[in-house]
């Protein structure tokens, strides 16, 4: 396949934001796709050149590709530099240059596969001279291609492919290309996707065998799973009541979710709740897990806390989190901040997977498996028949320092439903006695310059939830609040990668920020009480018609949520569960939808 016939679609694709449109021109462009080249175009429209968990990066910095298009061009870098400074995009910038410079990428058509394999070239180039060996590739890509080849090569190597194109639009394109685009197909791609993580795989298994060769994919050791996640509820009555009246209790720790892959050969991979490797970060759980849990296979979830290492107390999460993305100091960073794995599910084991089985089956696995040490625990657990018995529990957690409980279903059908969010696992943490029920991850889609101390940097950013059923981020507040001077100062280098010169697809919001950015940082905020706003638009018109909900007085918490992905954000439909069961509300005439049950004040029976 001709590498212009993939950037036509491109075009298409960036010429609209309509979600039905994206999914027929992707269902078109895979349908079209030489089978040996599918899973290759599959990840280069995600932007990637591999499924995420595997961590490929290409490792070009703005500086690097103004040099790459400069000697592409025949260009002075400085040059290239400023009309960056005035264009925004260094990909519009690459096409300019190469239409001056009279390019047609007719002379030695660039194919799929061969810009593929270079793009990973690119990538897999590192150590000393790494920097002038990638320039040389991407100046060879450039000078084959047509400006407009060369702007999409030159936006992917810097992350701004801008396509608006989400997970959720791929899997409507796979089955609208190989499904028939029925619900049941889409189900079914899904649930391959959710044990796979990997779209490329997913794509080909479709083009190979249709929907019934999706059953073939199955878990795999090395391969991680996309996380089963959990509900809210108001109170533990409601708790029991969404559980037939028992359930599983467990300590709800305030670490980093962790999914722990151990082969047969004693080989462990970490990945986190947003799938990346982290391996590296905790090698004290690579040398334990194999002592912990035996001979493999297996896979299983826990969460890394930080523990003191003189009383076993548990630590607060700003701790575990400064062992996140660390790679220089990793003895140190051991000995000052011990950690401990606490596990609360196994997806497969010596004998098979486990996540069909009910959670008590998965549960006496799991304590069969483990053999237990100090670094290796089981999460602590009660199963509890009542509210008074649940509120024990609750008190113990809070008193061992967890910031809550996890309530898990013991009923037959409380199979690991990964990917999926539902009522099988309900979340209750200690925030929820008092005032707005939860804090909020929202996505930064905007920013606003400062004024006054703040000028000359950022003074606000603009926050999005995600509505996965739309495929879109929608604000629900802009927020100033709690940001010390170390944090201002490090947000423009923070959100520089995604900083963008328009509004990207797939944003909604009433408001206009000084600067936009496609979705891909995630941060924690809380506020005094959720109200309805025409001009957000997070869960438009849930509540009331053209209105969606807006955090009044919101404040930054300090907690970057860099264990969530911009999807993993908290969605419209907890927005509205957070409205619904916060203290007090608007007493707004038509407030509620229709259907919904009058607010009581937490504490208080009708």
């Amino acid at each position: 396949m001709r590498y212009a016939e993939l950037v036509r679609a491109y075009e298409r694709l960036e010429a609209t934001t309509k979600r039905l449109e994206m999914r027929a021109i992707l269902s078109e462009l895979f349908l079209s796709v030489p089978h040996s080249e599918l899973a290759s175009v599959v990840y280069l429209s995600q932007g990637q050149l591999r499924p995420e968990y595997e961590g490929v990066e290409l490792g070009v910095a703005t500086s690097l590709g103004t040099r790459a298009v400069a000697e592409a061009t025949g260009a002075e870098v400085a040059a290239v530099a400023e009309r960056l400074k005035a264009v925004g995009d260094l990909g519009d910038v690459a096409a300019e240059r190469l239409a001056e410079r009279g390019n047609t990428g007719e002379d030695h058509p660039l194919d799929v596969s061969e810009a593929y394999l270079r793009l990973l070239e690119v990538a897999r180039t590192s150590g000393e001279g790494s920097q002038d060996a990638k320039i040389g590739i991407l100046r060879d890509l450039l000078g084959r291609a047509s400006p407009v080849e060369g702007k999409y090569v030159v936006r992917f190597v810097m992350g701004t492919l801008r396509l608006g194109v989400r997970e959720a639009t791929m899997l409507d394109a796979f089955a609208a290309a190989w499904g028939g685009g029925t619900k049941e197909s889409r189900l079914a791609i899904e649930a391959a996707f959710n044990v796979s993580s990997d779209l490329g795989v997913v794509a080909t298994t479709l083009a190979d065998g249709g929907v019934a060769a999706l059953s073939g994919i199955a878990l795999t050791v090395g391969r991680p799973v996309r996380p089963m996640l959990a509900e809210r509820a108001k109170d533990l009555s409601e708790v029991l009541q969404r559980m037939d009246g028992t359930a599983a209790l467990e300590y709800k720790y305030d670490g980093l979710r962790v999914q722990a892959h151990l082969a047969p050969d004693g080989t462990v991979r970490l990945f986190s709740r947003r799938l990346e490797e982290i391996s590296a970060q905790f090698p004290e759980l690579l040398a334990d897990l194999p002592k912990a849990l035996g001979a493999g296979p297996a896979i299983v979830e826990g969460e890394c806390v930080s523990v003191d290492a003189d009383t076993d107390e548990i630590r607060p999460f700003q701790e575990i989190s400064r062992r996140r993305g660390r790679k220089y100091d990793l003895e140190r960073m051991q000995e000052e901040i011990r950690v401990a794995m606490f596990l609360f599910d196994v997806l497969l084991d010596k004998d098979g997977t486990t996540i069909e089985l009910p959670f008590p089956e998965r549960r006496r696995r799991l304590e069969a498996l483990v053999q237990g040490s100090p670094r290796i625990r089981l999460a602590t657990q009660r199963i509890v028949h009542d509210v008074e018995a649940a509120q024990a529990f609750f008190d113990e957690s809070i008193a061992d320092g967890c910031e809550g409980v996890m309530a898990k279903s013991l009923a037959p059908e409380s199979a690991y439903r990964a990917g999926a969010r539902g009522f099988w696992w309900i979340k209750y943490k200690r925030e929820y006695t008092q005032g707005l029920a939860d804090s909020i991850d929202g996505v930064v889609v905007g920013a606003f310059h400062g004024r006054g101390r703040r000028a000359g940097m950022y003074g606000a950013l603009l926050l999005a939830s995600y509505n996965p059923e739309k495929g879109v981020y929608e604000s629900f507040c802009k927020v100033g609040t709690g940001f010390d001077d170390a944090a201002l100062q490090a947000l423009p280098a923070k959100l520089a990668p995604f900083a963008v010169a328009e509004r990207p697809a797939g944003i909604d919001t009433g408001m206009e920020p000084d600067q936009w950015f496609t979705p891909g940082v995630v941060l924690e905020v809380r506020g005094a009480e959720l109200s309805l706003s025409p001009t957000h638009r997070a869960g438009v018109g849930l509540v009331r018609p053209g209105a969606g909900f807006a955090l009044r007085f919101p404040r930054f918490t300090g907690r970057w949520r860099e264990d969530k992905g911009p999807e993993d954000a908290t969605t419209a439909a907890e927005l509205l569960r957070l409205y619904r069961t916060q203290v007090r509300r608007e007493a707004t005439e038509g407030d509620d939808a229709p259907g919904d049950e009058p607010a009581v004040p937490i504490g208080r029976k009708d």
